[in-house]
């Protein structure tokens, strides 16, 4: 079979199971098979595909099918520039996620200290790490899977980062850190009906955060003080229309100011919350 014809037939299975973006889809899969770009795709596209690489071509596309996300199926997705593994034990990087990591880069200095909660794949606490060196990179997860995949990314990347499987930031009570950073589970339980398929082949803890979707923000808001640095920052992603209630969460004394940060599309996607200097605790 020529190249054209088995990305035509790819392109109307992919179309017929409704996936986004079918004609993309169906040439990048068909470039990891090959271990080519899309440029030479194009510069040959009546060349004949041996059997071996139809049969992997067409078991990706068939996977592609039932709704694993490619990211998945490819096994990296680009982050901040840097390619990182990802595995459905991991949430895969959001674009919309780099505007935290953007945030943290503004307030970190080099020889301060970064703790970054429910690390997933890596993608935050490496990028820091390889945009500013000089940074004391810590992360956690409470998935030990997911840490094993964030290590491997440290690894590959040459990132120094320091990780450990924990609930939250349950690990670090004798620690204190200049800024805390966390993209938490924040897809409201009661939306679950609605969300793509897609989203369902990612892991429920890294996405799902309580009936509202608020419950994991609660808790880094009302545990983050005790680790913070007086004038540290505590920086967290949210979901859609959650500002008013992150708001209200965060007038309470340990808070001095906030700073909400808006994504591509104008949806405040970060905040950034400083813990008052005068705060002494409870």
């Amino acid at each position: 079979m020529k190249l054209s014809q088995a990305l035509a037939e790819a392109v109307r299975l992919l179309r017929s199971h409704r996936i986004g973006a079918p004609d993309l889809t169906a040439r990048v899969l068909l470039t990891d098979v090959l271990e080519r770009d899309q440029a030479w795709l194009a510069a040959h596209s009546h060349d004949l595909l041996d059997e071996e690489c139809l049969e992997r071509y067409w078991k990706s596309i068939r996977t592609r099918c039932t709704g694993v996300p490619t990211q998945y199926i490819r096994g990296f997705q680009e982050f901040y520039g840097y390619r990182f593994r990802v595995t459905p034990d991991v949430l895969i990087p959001r674009p919309e996620t780099e505007h935290l990591v953007e945030a943290a880069l503004r307030l970190l200095h080099p020889g301060q200290v970064l703790l970054d909660v429910g690390t997933g794949s890596g993608a935050i606490a490496v990028s820091i790490a390889k945009e500013m060196p000089g940074v004391v990179a810590v992360a956690s997860d409470i998935s030990a899977k997911a840490v094993q995949v964030a290590q491997e990314n440290a690894r590959s990347l040459g990132a120094t980062v320091r990780f450990c499987v924990a609930d939250m930031a349950s690990a670090f009570v004798s620690e204190h850190f200049d800024v805390v950073i966390s993209n938490p589970p924040y897809v409201p339980l009661r939306d679950l009906v609605s969300l793509q398929r897609e989203l369902r082949h990612e892991p429920s803890v890294a996405l799902y955060g309580g009936e509202d979707g608020l419950g994991m923000i609660e808790r880094l808001v009302r545990e983050t003080p005790f680790l913070l640095k007086p004038g540290g920052w505590l920086l967290a992603e949210i979901g859609y229309k959650a500002r008013p209630e992150v708001e209200g969460m965060l007038d309470r004394p340990e808070w001095a100011a906030a700073k909400f940060t808006p994504d591509l599309a104008g949806i405040d996607r970060v905040f950034a919350a400083q813990r008052a200097v005068t705060w002494t605790g409870p």
